[in-house]
């Protein structure tokens, strides 16, 4: 079966694509219009380069502060090596494999367009090392969000220099030595090609992106999970009919309104007569609360798709119109705002399922304390709830919005930043721990499930409980809860709910 192939210049529409992108199997390709678009955008700047008088920022001259300080033409790919070589300064944990793959992609989509000056061959050279699986080792630590995500695409484009280390076939390796195992020879960088390859956001869009395609996933859980949980704390219905929603219309909690009722649809549980007029807000606001967190995924993920069919880096260049324009569309600051607001949105699906959690531990509704059998003697689900609370209170220290800092640089030449690499980098934390959350209410919950028995649930959720207990049975006793939980967070990642 061949491998995928991915045009990487025609637009992306959809942030699913981008789990295509950190596919190992995907392979890119270049249209020759593109191709003909960079060379033509080349050969323009390689023109303008014969001239004696004009000074273009970071093309014949220096960088940041230093933009006026003019640089011999028989120095260009000196100065151009030299600022990938004094900028790979990340620090840090490495920044995992598949988001380095997305970081790849995007860098080649960005130059695509023809108006970064670089060459074909350099493209082609980051092309082949993205089919080839040969990742740089790049750190979370370094970008200001602003000028672009400088010191982690330096780390991302040393291999075209023969420098930096990279992994390949599973292994860290200098990447001199991967290169001679491919009989590459280290790209001689023209004017502006340093510039053009380490100015840009995808630093910010990877890991944005990526974050992004793990929200759509866990906000579909998130529905489901609650569905379930709702049914094991035998809620009232009501609160998700149609008319509720209507007369407020907001297009998330509509939506998540209508998934619930699908849901719940043909559940004997919810066809049971109830003994309260309402359910704990955690229940009963659901379409209010996931509703909200669902629009700003769809708000997010339309700033990110304009964001990665975007040219990033400084300056652009304007072959049709013999123009050579120095500009800002480096800075992150669209990212960095909508990062913050991922973080935040999405930190509140474990906070509420955090609550439901809380709720069917509490020896409400028929239900026993903590979930178990002899109470007491056992513990059971007591302090699955309490890891739940802690991660949840994480998340909360970790919402502090990145994006209302600013640090000046460069002896203040940059002197407004985005930091939005730190809000990419913490968005992807506290998605992560979104995850863990809604994994221990999945365990609590089908537990409480198993205590309403006979009665089902409806067919689409019991599909999913009936594959659960596949993989984790019921708690009848004190066990390493520890073992279970992770079980879960692996069903979480593995289940396809679209089956």
């Amino acid at each position: 079966m061949s491998n995928p192939i991915f045009k990487i210049d025609a637009p992306i529409e959809q942030i699913s694509d981008i789990q295509t992108l950190a596919s190992n199997s995907t392979k890119l390709e270049l249209n020759d219009d593109s191709l003909a678009k960079i060379a033509k955008c080349r050969k323009y700047l390689d023109d303008k380069m014969t001239g004696k008088d004009e000074l273009h920022y970071g093309i014949n001259t220096g960088f940041g502060f230093l933009q006026n300080v003019r640089i011999d033409n028989n120095q260009l790919e000196i100065l151009q090596e030299n600022l990938i070589k004094s900028h790979a300064c990340g620090m840090g944990d490495e920044v995992p494999s598949d988001i380095v793959k997305i970081m790849l992609a995007l860098k080649i989509k960005s130059l695509s367009y023809g108006h970064s000056g670089v060459q074909t061959k350099t493209v082609e050279r980051l092309i082949d090392m993205y089919n080839n699986n040969i990742i740089p080792v790049i750190y979370t630590q370094g970008s200001l969000g602003a000028s672009g995500d400088l010191a982690p695409l330096s780390h991302l484009c040393l291999p075209l220099l023969g420098l930096g280390e990279v992994y390949f076939e599973g292994k860290k390796s200098p990447a001199s030595v991967v290169m001679n195992r491919f009989s590459w020879e280290p790209i001689k960088l023209q004017s502006k090609e340093g510039l053009a390859l380490i100015n840009g956001t995808q630093f910010m869009s990877s890991y944005g992106s990526y974050c992004l395609a793990k929200s759509h996933r866990l906000m579909q859980w998130a529905n489901v999970i609650a569905a379930i949980s709702f049914e094991g704390f035998d809620g009232v219905v009501s609160p998700f009919n149609k008319h509720i929603h209507e007369i407020r219309s907001h297009e998330g909690q509509v939506k998540v309104a209508e998934t619930m009722r699908d849901l719940l649809k043909g559940s004997e549980i919810v066809a049971q007569q109830k003994s309260q007029v309402q359910d704990p807000y955690s229940f009963r606001c659901i379409p209010q609360v996931h509703g909200a967190t669902l629009d700003t995924i769809n708000y997010v993920s339309q700033v990110f798709i304009k964001e990665i069919n975007s040219v990033t880096d400084n300056p652009n260049v304007f072959p049709e119109e013999d123009l050579i324009l120095s500009g800002g569309n480096f800075h992150g600051q669209p990212l960095a705002l909508t990062l913050d607001f991922l973080s935040i949105a999405m930190s509140e699906l474990a906070n509420i399922s955090e609550r439901r959690t809380y709720q069917l531990i509490s020896g409400l509704r028929n239900l026993p304390p903590f979930l178990v059998k002899n109470s007491g003697l056992n513990s059971g689900f007591m302090i699955p709830q309490y890891t739940a609370a802690g991660i949840v209170s994480e998340n909360k220290q970790l919402c502090t919005p990145s994006s209302v800092d600013s640090i000046p640089s460069s002896i203040n030449q940059e002197d407004h930043v985005s930091m939005g690499a730190n809000g990419a980098v913490k968005c992807k934390r506290v998605i992560d721990n979104v995850e863990k959350v809604l994994a221990i209410e999945l365990l609590t919950a089908i537990q409480a499930i198993d205590f309403r028995r006979p009665l089902k649930t409806s067919e689409q959720l019991e599909k999913i409980i009936v594959s659960f207990r596949k993989e984790i049975s019921f708690n009848d006793a004190d066990r390493i809860m520890h073992d279970d939980m992770i079980k879960s967070v692996e069903f979480l990642r593995n289940y396809n709910l679209n089956n």
